[in-house]
């Protein structure tokens, strides 16, 4: 269902992301981010000169390869356009990633190592979904693996209670991991 007719308006700014996962022939993956920025209107820039429209005013690419564990073992981080020519010179900081484990407090972690001053802000943006993008990218091998283990060994899925639909005490646990269905707490 598309969104409602909007008001009257005028196309300024286009933010386009991208995700692509990727198995390697070496058992590895790549998770591939891609930012780019542009602007429906020309406007002077002290580095560029001139951004024109259309032109890119962020153009930056991440790729996190990591292994079935989801434990980043390299990362590449490119920033082809920006408005400043400083901004390119951040992107080993992101090595820093190597050897951290996408998962719980993956964020918080990304924050602690290359928040603020440490990182770029839109690299660092493109972090959390590239870790939702890397689970995506891993399912069926997670998946597998989880009903490779006896039940009474399995963790719960990380997923139960992350958003709406896997409210522990919905109609979907209750359905596909009633282990770990919870009866809703009456309404008082």
């Amino acid at each position: 269902m598309p969104l409602s007719t909007p008001a009257a308006r005028k196309h300024v700014h286009t933010r386009a992301v991208t995700f692509t996962g990727y198995e390697r022939e070496d058992g590895l993956f790549d998770i591939e981010g891609h930012l780019v920025d542009t602007k429906t209107y020309s406007f002077p820039n002290q580095d560029r000169g001139e951004i024109k429209a259309g032109e890119p005013i962020h153009n930056m690419r991440l790729r996190l390869t990591v292994d079935e564990e989801m434990i980043v073992r390299a990362v590449e981080a490119v920033i082809d356009d920006s408005p400043f020519n400083l901004c390119c010179t951040i992107t080993p900081a992101f090595k820093v990633l190597e050897g951290m484990l996408i998962g719980p407090g993956w964020n918080r972690r990304v924050r602690e190592k290359l928040g603020g001053t440490k990182g770029c802000t839109h690299l660092v943006e493109m972090l959390a979904p590239i870790a939702t993008a890397t689970y995506q990218t891993l399912y069926p091998i997670l998946k597998q693996r989880r009903e490779a283990q006896p039940e009474d060994e399995r963790d719960k899925p990380s997923m139960i209670d992350g958003c709406h639909v896997m409210d522990s005490s919905g109609p979907l646990i209750k359905e596909r991991w009633p282990e770990y269905y919870k009866k809703p707490e009456p309404v008082s």
